[in-house]
């Protein structure tokens, strides 16, 4: 009796796990498996395929994840139902809208690859299980079967660590803290954010465990990190080893690298395989970016080094793939020329914009990745910044540009599409866009696939939406061929304030493209319908997004009318236009208060939720501070230029840092403005300044970029563990409005000042 309860409950089991699309869909709406029939069908060509069987709509697929490609591409463009980030549930109509005529799309391209190092920091630095279930279902649906797996990559390296001979202090001195891991995991910095408490560990290892059995369930095929040759910066000394010192990476110490000639590489690459086999499995592909963003070193050979790499992850799974990031001088030619096709997988990092696969671009490689197999990928977001942003017919010029003859040699060798931002949860419509991409055969328009978009987006059919965001596409979302600047345009509220705000972080290169008049436009739209959508998770979303996109946009045009009253000296209106500017930034920060998605408080109270104890708390919770303000300490934030290179415009970081930034700068100018008007002694020739040319005593005499030491501001903020600005009250539709009101009239009943 007892052996066949035993043989029931393996077969019931073998049952439950069987249609991992199906559990997707109770994930979406419980009981919503029932109105579905999903069909796994061998097939030579990627493809998913929508029928109607009686009531039941029926999708069929090569593999799980083109099933739930499939499905996603029935609930948007059927149903009118539209997943994302922000919304993982829906609630399926009683009897689902027919499949009238059988629908099938195929593809070649059979890699879909998710995430860059970047988001698991950016993004994911503190996601529990709930989160991350969420995204693989996200991942699914979108047709991705090949995602970066780097979660409990510390937990491989403490225990070769240990097994080296380091202590847990010495450890804890190399991996970097939660926030700050993809940059440790990239070679750029050991330490900075550390060290991890063991409990860290455990959660990590678990964590990986649980992801990489949903994405194994669903077919996907995981990258796993690999070894490149990094170890800590002092292992010359603690370890004998022969390595290149790699210097510095913006103020902060790099590991050192490992060189291929030295005895040891291959016995360390070895324990550093069986300590990631051990915890999380073999992989078919592994990910190694060495020697990243750094210049040649001629102590290191090339060629050796990345032979020794290969071998090792051979090694370990003969049929494994590398896969390297197409980023500045990566993969380096020395390094990979000598290798087999099939061997290495290029992801085309910024195939959108700085494409390296042989077409035009600043980063062009005349013959592209030669006899490497690559992948089209969409880096789109920088640092997860908040901010519409887009290339639109950048993207679908240089995608379906493979399809003509001069470029066979590279289209012969592309295998997919790749995700490859540094932040997720923003800008969905690009990923949507990216992710049809394999399955339309087609070049398309964007404004004739925008139309079908909205109406999946909010389920509905409406003019006026249609309108809003075909000034979009035309405008925000189309950042043409030539600017090379590093996501979205950056909001004039999350900049060190200056004479002269442009960008807000270093290395943006932002140029102006687009006329703010047209999100304001946009905006103005999408308010005059507000009503009609109480309630429409999507639509509110993206209303508070547009409405804010305008708001920063104008406040933009209010900055240099406010600096302008200062360089004329107009001190009651440089008051006035100040004061605007200041109420407009915390009118930002009560319509972001309106959606969780735009709150610190809740990347925050992530990091809080990840400890165990008040010390982990602790840690965390400035891990994720720092993070998206200094970045680095004093040094690397400011010498560095590390500062603000993740800014957020996020209800609570508005209000309690950068306002605080801005109120100072403008009263700071006001005493200026102020002072001038007193006697100027050493404008009269006199004092010190007796021996002053008349050109130097007028330079004195001009407007002065006023001094003040940003970073002792910004600090505080940093280790201030008490909560943020309370969360405004008030509907996404009703405080819209009051900007609106704002923005047009100048009327808001809201702020007042601080």
């Amino acid at each position: 009796m007892r052996k066949l309860l035993t043989i029931i409950g393996i077969l019931l089991s073998v049952q439950l796990y069987a249609n991992p699309v199906d559990e997707l869909i109770e994930r979406i709406d419980k009981g919503g498996s029932a109105k579905f029939k999903t069909q796994l069908v061998k097939s030579d060509k990627d493809f998913f395929e929508l029928d109607q069987a009686g009531k039941k709509v029926v999708i069929r697929g090569n593999s799980w994840v083109n099933i739930a490609s499939g499905l996603n591409w029935y609930l948007k463009y059927y149903a009118g139902i539209h997943l994302s980030w922000n919304q993982m549930q829906a609630k399926l109509p009683a009897v689902m809208p027919a499949v009238t005529k059988k629908e099938r799309h195929e593809t070649d391209l059979t890699l879909r690859y998710d995430f860059n190092y970047c988001t698991f920091s950016y993004s994911m630095a503190f996601w529990d299980w709930k989160r991350w279930e969420k995204e693989i279902d996200w991942m699914a649906l979108h047709g991705v079967n090949l995602p970066l797996a780097i979660v409990g990559e510390e937990c491989v390296w403490r225990n070769m660590l240990l097994k080296l001979g380091y202590s847990e202090k010495e450890v804890g001195e190399f991996i970097a803290g939660p926030a700050f891991l993809a940059w440790w995991e990239m070679n750029n910095l050991e330490g900075w954010g550390g060290p991890l408490p063991t409990s860290w560990y455990a959660r990590q290892e678990k964590l990986q465990k649980q992801i990489l059995a949903r994405m194994k369930q669903l077919g996907m095929h995981p990258v796993l990190p690999g070894y490149c040759g990094m170890v800590p910066h002092d292992a010359k000394q603690r370890l004998g080893l022969n390595v290149a010192d790699a210097g510095l990476w913006n103020g902060f110490q790099r590991p050192a690298n490992l060189l291929p000639t030295d005895a040891r590489f291959s016995e360390i690459a070895t324990l550093y395989y069986n300590e990631l086999t051990k915890l999380f499995g073999r992989a078919d592909y592994y990910s190694m970016d060495p020697f990243h963003e750094s210049n040649d070193d001629p102590n290191i050979d090339y060629a050796k080094a990345g032979e020794a790499m290969m071998q090792a992850m051979k090694r370990v799974n003969p049929k494994a793939v590398w896969v390297i990031q197409g980023w500045t001088e990566n993969p380096r030619e020395a390094m990979v020329d000598g290798m087999k096709t099939g061997d290495l997988l290029v992801l085309d990092l910024f195939s959108e914009c700085r494409p390296m696969f042989g077409i035009p671009s600043i980063w062009k490689r005349e013959q592209g990745y030669k006899q490497h197999q690559w992948l089209f990928c969409l880096l789109e977001n920088f640092g997860a910044n908040v901010g519409l942003h887009g290339r639109m017919d950048q993207l679908l010029d240089n995608f379906y540009m493979l399809q003509s003859s001069k470029f066979q040699a590279q289209s012969s060798k592309l295998k997919g599409i790749g995700f490859t931002m540094e932040g997720s949860e923003n800008n969905p419509v690009m990923f949507e866009l990216m992710s049809e991409l394999p399955w339309r055969a087609e070049k398309f328009t964007k404004e004739a696939w925008i139309k079908n978009y909205v109406k999946a987006r909010y389920g509905v059919e409406d003019k006026t939406l249609e309108k809003a965001w075909l000034v979009l596409v035309k405008s925000i979302y189309n950042c043409p061929a030539g600017n090379n600047q590093q996501g979205p345009h950056e909001s004039i509220f999350c900049g060190r304030p200056s004479l002269n705000n442009f960008q807000a972080s270093s290395w943006s290169k932002m140029k102006n493209y687009y006329d703010p008049a047209d999100t304001k436009r946009a905006a103005k739209l999408m308010n005059s319908v507000a009503n009609r959508y109480r309630g429409n998770n999507n639509f509110e979303y993206d209303l508070v997004d547009i409405t804010r996109q305008a708001l920063a946009d104008q406040a933009r045009i209010q900055y240099q009318k406010t600096i302008a009253d200062y360089k004329a000296f107009s001190r009651k209106q440089f008051d006035k236009e100040a004061k605007r500017f200041l109420q407009m930034l915390l009118l930002q920060d009560q319509l972001l208060g309106t959606r969780t998605e735009f709150r610190v408080g809740r990347w925050t109270q992530d990091a809080l939720n990840a400890g165990t104890t008040a010390d982990e708390k602790k840690l965390y919770e400035w891990n994720a501070r720092v993070q998206i303000t200094t970045w680095g300490n004093r040094y690397c934030a400011d010498t560095g230029g590390l500062r603000d290179y993740a800014h957020k415009e996020w209800q609570g970081l508005l209000k309690d840092f950068y306002y605080v930034r801005w109120k100072a700068y403008f009263d700071a100018l006001a005493e200026q403005m102020k002072a001038q008007t007193a006697p100027q002694p050493e404008l009269l020739g006199g004092g010190p300044n007796a021996t002053k040319t008349a050109a130097e005593l007028f330079a004195m005499a001009l407007p002065q970029e006023v001094k003040l030491d940003y970073y002792a501001m910004e600090e505080p903020w940093t280790l201030d563990q008490t909560p943020y600005s309370a969360i405004p009250e008030g509907s996404p539709v009703d405080v819209a409005k009051e900007v609106m009101d704002f923005m047009f009239n100048g009327q808001c009943s809201m702020v007042n000042g601080k």
